[in-house]
């Protein structure tokens, strides 16, 4: 029996399942209401923990178990933003992720997008200054720029405080983590987009705006955990594809879209497989759900630190965070141009619409994983143009906006794929040396927040 006939098979029976059962709605239902936000350092993440380790061991994992570690925690305090001048009023904000406690009164200036050329532009005007830059990407960028890089480019020009407009009407405050696992350097605060146009028309209209920001936020260290399965390799247990997402959400909402479509679409494809391809996988698939990913991909970073050396038998890293929300689900690879042609032919064996290309960013759990030369992917796609977040990173991010349908889809895509990574004779990628990973680092479009990171750290470094 050839192998495309047996994927047929299995094929049949995984798809079959997943699209006459409810079981990846029912876990998202469970995994939002019953357990909220699940952010880092609550109780509800340890239950939400807690449930996953259970249902990974109900659909026949094995050596199901969690990892704990500890890393810089966080928790919201008040946060209050005040104009001082040419007007008084105060403005609802909230604090970003490991925003520090402090009492600043100082002059606003704008970053607009906050696109690198934005920032060329008041480089000399911003020591001592608010900046406000707006979450979207400037449309001719071609690129999408994070949060993190707008806050850390604030930093490198002086700024004493960082406020982050949403770009949508209508969905208040956008939150996001400002550094990974430490205390932020300077207070960042999140405005909605209704309040961060009155402030550029207060800076357009008047030219001098004078801000007092607060913030009480407590920064102390914690503990988390990933929970990981296996479905252990008939042949080759001891080489690995690895698929995962997090389960840890923003505490402002569910995160029912970011990350738990995806965390719930992982599950599902661990009870298919688990079902129908067990006994048939030539090496193993390893589940895991990373803990701690929105305040700085800690439970990826710890995972690969405790299993460095097992990442040379680690064939592939595929990533479905949020994978479950809209959009078509494709292969968004990392810079793996050999990858291509076995994806875009285990595409048209599947006779599915998944679009496979090269996109790379360093701001979910792959990204630890890519550091280390471990060839990976995110479910994606990676022929869609940058775009924002919509409901996502936002109190409206709850369980009515994720469709069933969608949550199928993610899961078919993912099981059916993961059974043909494992059980290739052949897999055209193999761990990139620490050059290699630095010439990726050094060059690629979508790592330039990463750098501008690194050069933070190295002048932080310095002062110190």
């Amino acid at each position: 029996m050839n192998h495309e006939h047996q994927y047929l098979q299995l094929d049949r029976q995984m798809v079959g399942d997943i699209y006459t059962s409810r079981e990846a709605m029912d876990n998202l239902i469970i995994l939002c209401d019953d357990f909220g936000s699940r952010f880092a350092g609550t109780p509800e993440e340890r239950r939400a923990a807690g449930f996953i380790q259970e249902t990974f061991e109900r659909y026949g994992l094995k050596n199901v178990r969690l990892e704990s570690y500890s890393y810089a925690g966080w928790s919201r305090g008040e946060a209050t933003l005040d104009i001082v001048e040419p007007v008084q009023k105060s403005i609802p904000c909230i604090s970003l992720p490991y925003c520090p406690a402090d009492d600043i009164t100082a002059d606003l200036i704008s970053a607009g997008c906050g696109s690198p050329v934005e920032f060329e532009g008041i480089g000399g005007q911003m020591a001592g200054t608010i900046v406000l830059a707006l979450s979207s990407s400037p449309p001719d960028l071609g690129r999408w720029v994070h949060r993190k890089e707008k806050y850390d480019r604030a930093i490198l020009g002086g700024a004493v405080v960082f406020i982050f407009v949403s770009e949508h009407p209508g969905v208040g405050p956008e939150t996001g983590s400002l550094q990974n696992d430490s205390i932020a350097p300077i207070p960042g605060i999140s405005i909605c987009k209704e309040d961060g146009a009155f402030l550029f028309r207060l800076a357009e209209r008047y030219g001098n705006v004078r801000l007092h920001v607060r913030t009480t936020d407590i920064n102390e260290a914690r503990t988390s955990w990933n929970v990981i399965g296996d479905l252990p390799g008939i042949e080759r247990p001891d080489e690995m594809v690895i698929v995962g997402c997090h389960y840890d959400g923003h505490d402002i909402s569910q995160g029912a879209h970011d990350p738990a479509s995806g965390m719930v679409s992982v599950i599902e494809a661990s009870r298919v497989l688990s079902r129908y391809a067990a006994k048939r996988l030539k090496r193993t698939v390893r589940f895991i759900a990373f803990g701690t990913e929105e305040i700085g991909l800690t439970g990826a970073f710890r995972y690969v630190a405790a299993h460095t050396d097992e990442l040379d038998n680690i064939r592939f890293m595929f990533n479905m965070d949020a994978s479950g929300g809209t959009g078509r689900k494709g292969i968004g690879l990392h810079q793996w141009k050999e990858l291509e042609p076995f994806f875009k032919k285990a595409a048209k064996d599947m006779a599915a619409e998944i679009p496979v290309g090269q996109k790379l960013n360093s701001y979910s759990d792959h990204f630890p994983f890519v550091l280390q030369g471990v060839p990976s992917a995110d479910m994606s796609d990676p022929e869609a143009p940058p775009h924002g977040r919509g409901f996502g990173h936002t109190a409206y991010d709850t369980l009515e906006k994720v469709e069933l349908e969608n949550l199928r889809q993610a899961s078919t895509v993912g099981a059916r794929l993961l059974l043909r990574i494992a059980n290739a004779d052949e897999f055209p990628a193999q761990r990139r040396t620490n050059a290699e990973v630095q010439e990726v680092i050094d060059t690629d479009p979508g790592l330039e927040g990463y750098r501008v990171s690194l050069e933070l750290a190295k002048l932080r470094q310095v002062s110190s």
